[in-house]
């Protein structure tokens, strides 16, 4: 059974990780899918590799930083498939550091990312998404959209070194909280995700020698390999997660068997911080 037939759905950060096995799971459940990366090359082959499997989906490259892309993000979806059903805010990424070494620009680079960013994308998304609830209301229809935010233990618990990724974190689980009972009435149902240890490049081990340009920042990508494995220690399953269990809970979330579920976070952790 397909759970999610003909919706249209937008995914942030689908290029890799979690986000393109977001990507990938939604189209296999009968999805129209947006795939989104900072990286154009990136975007357009988790699309087409989407595509291979006779799903449709489309690239939208762009950082969910820059003030101007979430509104093109939206308006781009709704002019070609004429409806949005489902966003997936999950781009994101660590800028770690301690906070007395800890800069303004580490600071607002993830409050950028993990928190204004997809505040810009649900008010963009709203310009539609009232205008059809009402709409739909005065000829006496349900439709149920959906959102589902990406967060982690480290908002939910916190984590030393990142207070900044942590603030975000813990922002977006408000923004969750706030949206589902503003929208509610409208049939929008806004949820989120907060991942534990998921293996990713996020959470590979680091090697301090290499580092990313992310949004323009250097980044450090990984963990040191220690703290890899102390934090594997302490998870219940006894391993980390993949990014195909990780997206799991998202579909769950985007699809009916969710209707009476809003407002909430769902922690997808192997057992750590229960």
């Amino acid at each position: 059974m397909k759970l999610i037939e003909g919706k249209v759905a937008i995914v942030t950060g689908s290029g890799r990780g979690i986000g393109r096995a977001v990507a990938e799971l939604f189209a296999q459940h009968g999805a129209r899918v947006v795939v989104n990366d900072l990286d154009p090359n990136v975007a357009e082959e988790a699309a087409e590799a989407i595509r291979k499997t006779g799903a449709e989906a489309v690239a939208c490259a762009g950082s969910v930083t820059d003030p101007a892309f979430p509104n093109a993000l939206i308006k781009s979806t709704v002019d070609r498939f004429k409806a949005l059903d489902i966003i997936v805010n999950n781009a994101g990424y660590t800028y770690d550091g301690v906070i007395q070494k800890m800069s303004d620009e580490q600071w607002y680079a993830m409050i950028d990312c993990h928190l204004t960013g997809p505040f810009r994308i649900l008010r963009a998304a709203s310009l539609y998404w009232r205008d059809w609830a009402k709409q739909e209301a005065a000829a006496g229809k349900r439709v149920i959209r959906r959102v589902v935010n990406t967060s982690s233990t480290s908002g939910v618990a916190g984590n030393a070194g990142q207070v900044n990724y942590s603030a975000g974190k813990m922002g977006i689980v408000g923004v969750t909280k706030t949206m589902a009972k503003e929208w509610g009435r409208l049939n929008i149902h806004v949820n989120a995700v907060a991942y534990g240890f998921i293996e990713t490049r996020l959470t590979a081990a680091k090697d301090k020698s290499q580092k990313e340009s992310v949004d323009g920042h250097a980044v450090e990508i990984g963990i040191p390999d220690q703290m890899r494995q102390y934090a594997i220690q302490m998870i219940p399953l006894g391993r980390a997660g993949t990014p195909e269990e990780a997206a799991g809970p998202v579909l769950f979330l985007a699809s009916p068997l969710a209707d009476y579920v809003t407002g909430h976070v769902v922690l997808v952790t192997g057992g750590s911080y229960m």
